[in-house]
Protein backbone atom coordinates (compact mmCIF):
# COMPACT_ATOMS: atom_id res chain seq x y z
CA UNK A 1 0.00 0.00 0.00
CA UNK A 2 1.09 3.62 -0.66
CA UNK A 3 0.96 5.96 1.94
CA UNK A 4 0.24 9.61 0.88
CA UNK A 5 2.81 12.35 1.98
CA UNK A 6 0.78 13.29 5.08
CA UNK A 7 0.79 9.91 5.91
CA UNK A 8 4.26 9.29 5.41
CA UNK A 9 5.00 12.68 7.50
CA UNK A 10 2.62 11.97 10.23
CA UNK A 11 4.35 7.86 10.34
CA UNK A 12 7.79 9.20 10.49
CA UNK A 13 7.32 12.02 13.27
CA UNK A 14 4.99 9.34 15.49
CA UNK A 15 8.34 7.63 15.96
CA UNK A 16 9.70 10.05 18.04
CA UNK A 17 12.96 10.05 15.77
CA UNK A 18 12.03 12.48 13.11
CA UNK A 19 10.73 16.32 12.16
CA UNK A 20 9.70 17.01 9.16
CA UNK A 21 10.18 20.20 7.73
CA UNK A 22 7.47 21.66 5.21
CA UNK A 23 8.26 24.34 2.64
CA UNK A 24 6.63 27.66 3.73
CA UNK A 25 3.61 28.52 0.83
CA UNK A 26 2.79 31.94 1.14
CA UNK A 27 -0.89 32.29 2.16
CA UNK A 28 -2.89 33.20 5.13
CA UNK A 29 -3.88 31.77 8.36
CA UNK A 30 -7.00 33.44 9.36
CA UNK A 31 -7.14 33.59 13.57
CA UNK A 32 -10.44 33.81 15.59
CA UNK A 33 -11.73 36.67 16.07
CA UNK A 34 -10.64 38.57 13.10
CA UNK A 35 -13.86 40.79 12.86
CA UNK A 36 -13.62 44.36 13.49
CA UNK A 37 -11.93 47.62 12.17
CA UNK A 38 -9.50 46.70 9.72
CA UNK A 39 -5.88 48.27 9.62
CA UNK A 40 -3.63 48.08 7.05
CA UNK A 41 0.32 47.44 7.38
CA UNK A 42 3.02 46.19 5.47
CA UNK A 43 5.76 44.14 6.20
CA UNK A 44 9.35 45.41 4.70
CA UNK A 45 12.79 43.59 4.16
CA UNK A 46 15.75 45.14 2.32
CA UNK A 47 18.77 43.63 0.76
CA UNK A 48 21.87 45.68 1.06
CA UNK A 49 25.46 45.66 0.21
CA UNK A 50 26.41 45.39 3.88
CA UNK A 51 25.79 45.91 7.32
CA UNK A 52 27.02 49.78 7.91
CA UNK A 53 23.68 51.96 7.57
CA UNK A 54 25.56 54.70 7.30
CA UNK A 55 27.64 53.48 4.44
CA UNK A 56 26.08 50.68 2.27
CA UNK A 57 23.14 50.60 0.28
CA UNK A 58 20.22 49.15 -0.64
CA UNK A 59 20.10 47.01 -3.64
CA UNK A 60 16.70 45.07 -2.99
CA UNK A 61 13.19 46.14 -1.78
CA UNK A 62 10.28 44.03 -0.65
CA UNK A 63 7.12 44.62 0.39
CA UNK A 64 3.75 42.96 1.43
CA UNK A 65 0.49 44.56 2.81
CA UNK A 66 -1.55 42.76 4.96
CA UNK A 67 -4.57 43.71 6.88
CA UNK A 68 -4.66 43.21 10.55
CA UNK A 69 -7.50 43.76 13.33
CA UNK A 70 -6.95 45.73 16.40
CA UNK A 71 -6.40 42.16 18.57
CA UNK A 72 -3.45 41.06 16.23
CA UNK A 73 -5.63 38.55 13.74
CA UNK A 74 -4.37 38.83 10.15
CA UNK A 75 -7.89 39.28 8.18
CA UNK A 76 -6.02 40.04 4.13
CA UNK A 77 -3.06 39.72 2.54
CA UNK A 78 -2.54 42.24 -0.33
CA UNK A 79 -0.07 43.69 -2.68
CA UNK A 80 3.42 42.57 -3.11
CA UNK A 81 5.93 45.25 -4.12
CA UNK A 82 9.79 44.20 -5.25
CA UNK A 83 12.31 46.31 -7.01
CA UNK A 84 16.08 46.12 -7.43
CA UNK A 85 18.57 49.13 -7.24
CA UNK A 86 22.24 49.30 -8.44
CA UNK A 87 24.23 50.67 -5.58
CA UNK A 88 27.12 53.03 -6.27
CA UNK A 89 29.70 50.23 -6.18
CA UNK A 90 29.97 46.95 -7.50
CA UNK A 91 27.64 44.10 -5.26
CA UNK A 92 30.43 42.13 -3.24
CA UNK A 93 30.90 38.70 -4.04
CA UNK A 94 29.57 37.71 -0.07
CA UNK A 95 26.37 39.53 -0.45
CA UNK A 96 25.42 37.69 -3.80
CA UNK A 97 26.69 34.06 -2.10
CA UNK A 98 24.49 35.08 0.71
CA UNK A 99 21.16 36.57 -1.54
CA UNK A 100 21.41 35.74 -5.38
CA UNK A 101 21.73 38.88 -6.22
CA UNK A 102 24.27 39.89 -8.63
CA UNK A 103 25.65 42.53 -10.41
CA UNK A 104 23.99 41.77 -13.57
CA UNK A 105 20.61 41.70 -11.71
CA UNK A 106 21.19 44.97 -10.41
CA UNK A 107 22.18 47.14 -13.46
CA UNK A 108 20.48 50.31 -14.65
CA UNK A 109 17.92 49.49 -11.79
CA UNK A 110 16.31 51.97 -9.91
CA UNK A 111 13.21 52.39 -7.47
CA UNK A 112 11.05 55.04 -7.71
CA UNK A 113 10.39 57.17 -4.43
CA UNK A 114 7.17 58.01 -5.79
CA UNK A 115 6.41 54.18 -6.10
CA UNK A 116 7.06 53.70 -2.79
CA UNK A 117 5.47 56.44 -1.13
CA UNK A 118 2.53 55.67 -3.42
CA UNK A 119 2.17 52.36 -2.00
CA UNK A 120 3.05 53.00 1.80
CA UNK A 121 0.80 55.41 1.97
CA UNK A 122 -2.53 53.70 3.50
CA UNK A 123 -0.16 51.78 5.72
CA UNK A 124 -0.53 52.14 9.37
CA UNK A 125 2.01 50.21 10.68
CA UNK A 126 5.85 49.21 9.05
CA UNK A 127 7.10 45.66 10.44
CA UNK A 128 10.51 44.34 9.24
CA UNK A 129 11.92 41.67 10.91
CA UNK A 130 15.37 43.43 12.25
CA UNK A 131 13.86 47.38 12.17
CA UNK A 132 16.75 48.50 13.71
CA UNK A 133 18.48 47.87 10.11
CA UNK A 134 16.04 48.02 7.68
CA UNK A 135 14.27 51.62 9.11
CA UNK A 136 17.33 53.24 8.97
CA UNK A 137 18.73 52.03 5.60
CA UNK A 138 14.86 52.44 4.11
CA UNK A 139 14.67 56.16 5.44
CA UNK A 140 17.76 57.39 3.54
CA UNK A 141 16.94 56.39 0.53
CA UNK A 142 12.53 56.85 1.03
CA UNK A 143 11.50 59.76 3.14
CA UNK A 144 8.20 58.52 2.99
CA UNK A 145 9.04 55.88 5.84
CA UNK A 146 9.96 58.87 8.71
CA UNK A 147 6.22 59.52 9.32
CA UNK A 148 5.34 55.76 10.12
CA UNK A 149 4.58 53.98 12.97
CA UNK A 150 7.40 50.74 12.96
CA UNK A 151 7.46 47.61 14.85
CA UNK A 152 9.98 44.98 15.16
CA UNK A 153 8.71 40.94 14.29
CA UNK A 154 12.26 40.27 15.98
CA UNK A 155 12.84 42.27 19.01
CA UNK A 156 9.36 42.97 19.71
CA UNK A 157 7.72 39.29 20.30
CA UNK A 158 9.11 37.59 23.50
CA UNK A 159 10.24 34.38 21.12
CA UNK A 160 12.59 32.96 24.02
CA UNK A 161 9.97 32.94 26.50
CA UNK A 162 8.06 30.86 23.51
CA UNK A 163 10.22 28.10 23.87
CA UNK A 164 11.89 29.23 20.63
CA UNK A 165 15.75 28.47 19.94
CA UNK A 166 16.45 32.88 19.22
CA UNK A 167 14.68 35.44 17.00
CA UNK A 168 16.24 34.74 13.27
CA UNK A 169 13.72 34.68 11.02
CA UNK A 170 15.34 31.03 10.32
CA UNK A 171 15.16 29.71 13.45
CA UNK A 172 11.80 30.91 14.23
CA UNK A 173 10.42 29.26 11.26
CA UNK A 174 12.04 26.00 11.95
CA UNK A 175 10.51 25.65 15.18
CA UNK A 176 7.45 26.13 13.68
CA UNK A 177 8.17 23.73 11.41
CA UNK A 178 8.59 25.34 7.69
CA UNK A 179 11.48 26.32 5.71
CA UNK A 180 11.73 28.91 3.03
CA UNK A 181 14.34 30.83 0.61
CA UNK A 182 15.88 33.22 2.88
CA UNK A 183 17.82 36.33 1.65
CA UNK A 184 15.39 37.37 -0.84
CA UNK A 185 13.26 40.71 0.36
CA UNK A 186 10.02 39.21 -0.85
CA UNK A 187 10.70 36.18 0.47
CA UNK A 188 11.43 37.43 3.74
CA UNK A 189 8.75 39.28 3.84
CA UNK A 190 6.24 36.43 3.38
CA UNK A 191 8.00 34.61 6.01
CA UNK A 192 7.82 37.01 8.43
CA UNK A 193 4.15 37.59 7.93
CA UNK A 194 3.37 33.75 7.87
CA UNK A 195 4.97 34.14 11.51
CA UNK A 196 2.99 36.80 12.17
CA UNK A 197 -0.26 34.20 11.40
CA UNK A 198 0.86 31.71 14.00
CA UNK A 199 -0.36 31.26 17.33
CA UNK A 200 2.78 31.41 19.94
CA UNK A 201 3.81 27.86 20.99
CA UNK A 202 3.10 28.55 24.43
CA UNK A 203 0.99 31.27 24.85
CA UNK A 204 -1.16 30.85 22.21
CA UNK A 205 -1.24 34.66 21.72
CA UNK A 206 -0.14 36.08 17.84
CA UNK A 207 3.19 37.32 17.60
CA UNK A 208 1.44 40.48 15.44
CA UNK A 209 -0.90 41.19 19.17
CA UNK A 210 2.81 41.62 20.37
CA UNK A 211 3.75 43.96 18.57
CA UNK A 212 1.34 46.11 18.65
CA UNK A 213 1.35 46.29 22.32
CA UNK A 214 4.92 47.00 22.11
CA UNK A 215 4.60 49.68 19.27
CA UNK A 216 1.78 51.39 21.24
CA UNK A 217 3.79 51.96 24.23
CA UNK A 218 5.82 55.23 24.78
CA UNK A 219 9.73 53.92 26.23
CA UNK A 220 12.56 56.22 27.60
CA UNK A 221 16.22 55.84 26.07
CA UNK A 222 18.49 56.75 28.91
CA UNK A 223 22.32 57.52 28.25
CA UNK A 224 24.86 56.73 30.95
CA UNK A 225 27.21 59.30 29.62
CA UNK A 226 30.48 59.34 31.46
CA UNK A 227 29.65 56.75 32.95
CA UNK A 228 33.37 54.60 35.10
CA UNK A 229 35.05 52.59 32.80
CA UNK A 230 34.91 50.22 35.75
CA UNK A 231 31.31 49.98 35.71
CA UNK A 232 30.59 48.47 31.90
CA UNK A 233 30.37 45.26 32.78
CA UNK A 234 28.00 46.19 35.05
CA UNK A 235 25.88 48.20 32.93
CA UNK A 236 26.35 45.52 29.55
CA UNK A 237 24.50 42.45 31.84
CA UNK A 238 22.02 45.19 33.52
CA UNK A 239 20.76 45.22 29.33
CA UNK A 240 23.01 48.55 28.26
CA UNK A 241 24.40 49.11 24.88
CA UNK A 242 27.49 50.95 23.74
CA UNK A 243 27.29 53.81 21.15
CA UNK A 244 30.39 55.16 19.90
CA UNK A 245 29.18 58.42 18.72
CA UNK A 246 28.81 57.64 15.18
CA UNK A 247 26.40 59.30 12.90
CA UNK A 248 25.76 62.06 15.76
CA UNK A 249 24.74 59.72 18.22
CA UNK A 250 25.57 60.26 21.79
CA UNK A 251 28.95 58.07 23.02
CA UNK A 252 27.99 56.74 26.02
CA UNK A 253 26.31 53.49 27.02
CA UNK A 254 22.44 53.37 26.76
CA UNK A 255 19.24 51.47 27.56
CA UNK A 256 15.84 51.74 26.57
CA UNK A 257 13.28 51.28 29.36
CA UNK A 258 9.08 51.30 29.68
CA UNK A 259 7.84 55.24 30.18
CA UNK A 260 6.88 54.08 34.07
CA UNK A 261 10.53 52.79 34.64
CA UNK A 262 12.08 56.02 33.93
CA UNK A 263 12.93 57.08 37.42
CA UNK A 264 13.43 53.66 39.08
CA UNK A 265 16.21 53.28 35.86
CA UNK A 266 17.83 56.70 37.01
CA UNK A 267 17.98 55.99 40.73
CA UNK A 268 19.67 52.87 40.17
CA UNK A 269 22.62 54.88 38.02
CA UNK A 270 22.94 57.46 40.98
CA UNK A 271 22.99 54.78 43.57
CA UNK A 272 24.96 51.73 41.76
CA UNK A 273 26.68 53.46 38.95
CA UNK A 274 27.83 57.10 39.62
CA UNK A 275 27.62 57.09 43.27
CA UNK A 276 26.07 60.41 43.36
CA UNK A 277 22.86 62.16 41.54
CA UNK A 278 23.79 62.93 38.07
CA UNK A 279 22.23 65.14 35.38
CA UNK A 280 21.62 61.99 32.82
CA UNK A 281 20.24 62.34 29.13
CA UNK A 282 17.01 60.77 28.81
CA UNK A 283 13.97 61.29 26.15
CA UNK A 284 10.98 59.94 25.23
CA UNK A 285 10.18 57.31 22.12
CA UNK A 286 7.48 56.76 21.19
CA UNK A 287 7.02 54.08 17.67
CA UNK A 288 7.63 57.08 15.17
CA UNK A 289 10.92 57.03 16.20
CA UNK A 290 11.85 53.70 17.43
CA UNK A 291 14.48 52.46 15.48
CA UNK A 292 15.30 55.00 13.48
CA UNK A 293 18.33 57.50 13.51
CA UNK A 294 16.93 60.26 14.26
CA UNK A 295 16.73 59.78 17.76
Amino acid sequence: MTLSTDAMIEHLEQTGSYRVLRRLQPGLTMAPGSAGARYTGIVLDVETTGLDTSRDEIIELGMVKFTFTETGALAAIGETFSGFQQPGRPVPAEITEITGITNAMVAGQSISPNAVAAFAADASLIIAHNAGFDRRMAERVWPCFMDKHWGCSASQVNWRAEGLAGSKLGYILTDLGYFHEAHRAVDDCQAALHVLTCPLPRSGSLALSQILHAASQSTVRIWAERAPYEQKDILKARGYRWSDGSGGSRKAWWIEVPAAGRDAELAYLHTNIYGYVVNLPAREITSRERFSDRI
